[in-house]
């Protein structure tokens, strides 16, 4: 098999995967728990970020790229988010979840790499990173990436879509940056499939709790994201928290909210297609951005 046959069935790999037990599932069970971390280790994509080709931009769009103010944000998401899987996944005993876990941390980490080499690649400045704390709820910090990473990858999908169809991206970046675009899919597959499965484990009388950490969790997205002090995080620094909602704007793509909307809900479905129909899909934003469809129609 050549090189270039090899990247497109690990390609095709990533995008297209059904359990190997068939049958109905029950959600919250052991073969649940199967189901989706092995949906996760199966679907692993094994490209290396250093042998990733930048492509060569004209000085217009190398213009357009470099001040994105995106960057330093992405990064440091990724910096945080690698650190809190990690932490999580150190907690967790089950052999099969605790591999999986593993894996998605180092899949962010991974992503955090393709960043670095990305701005070093097109000469862009980054502010100098914090140093990232641990969290002392490793469980809380798991939940605020994985519901976190459900919102912002919703919006990314229609927002790379978008950039691409435009030309805004163009199509050789677009090609090198795709495969983390669709991890950050099989990511929120994942964590949708965990929160189900989880719930089910915990005590009747730990539920109640549990729900109300989630909704805990929530109010602190909604802060960060929408809040009166926009992008204020929690050491007083200036981020764009709000990038994966005002983003079309930011980046000069001529959308109406409604039309991002529809393009988002669309590529979400797209990228979700390929995986085992029996896993639980990420709800609660499509939900909330058909909501916001309507009151905006």
């Amino acid at each position: 098999m050549s090189n270039q046959d090899a990247v497109a069935a690990a390609d095709y790999s990533m995008r297209n995967w059904l359990g190997a037990e068939p049958g109905r599932i029950k959600i919250g069970s052991d073969a649940h728990k199967q189901l989706f971390c092995r949906m996760l280790l199966d679907t692993h994509n094994p490209y290396k970020p250093a042998v990733l080709v930048w492509p060569k931009l004209s000085p217009e769009t190398l213009q357009r790229i470099t001040s994105l103010p995106i960057w330093d944000i992405a990064v440091q998401t990724e910096g945080r988010a690698m650190l809190r899987v990690e932490t999580y996944a150190n907690t967790v005993t089950d052999p099969m979840l605790h591999e999986a876990l593993i894996m998605d941390g180092g899949e962010e980490a991974r992503h955090k790499v393709v960043l670095s080499k990305l701005v070093e690649a097109y000469g862009i400045a980054l502010a100098p990173e914090p140093a990232y704390e641990v969290p002392k709820d490793p469980e809380w910090g798991w939940m605020v990436t994985g519901y976190s990473e459900c919102i912002d990858s919703f919006f990314a999908f229609g927002l790379f879509e978008s950039a691409m169809r435009t030309g805004y991206f163009p199509a050789e970046l677009v090609e090198t940056f795709e495969p983390v675009i669709q991890e950050e899919a099989r990511h929120i597959l994942f964590f949708a499939n965990w929160t189900a499965w989880y719930r089910r484990q915990l005590p009747w009388w730990r539920r109640p709790l549990y729900s109300l950490k989630v909704l805990r969790v929530w109010a602190f997205l909604i802060w960060e994201r929408i809040g009166i002090a926009k992008g204020l995080d929690s050491k007083g620094e200036m981020q764009d928290a709000n990038f994966a909602i005002t983003g079309h704007q930011q980046i000069g793509l001529d959308l109406k909210l409604g039309e991002l909307l529809d393009l988002c809900l669309v590529e979400d479905q797209r990228r979700m297609h390929g995986y085992d129909p029996r896993l639980l899909r990420p709800t609660f934003v499509p939900r909330m951005a058909r909501l916001a469809h309507f009151f905006v129609r």
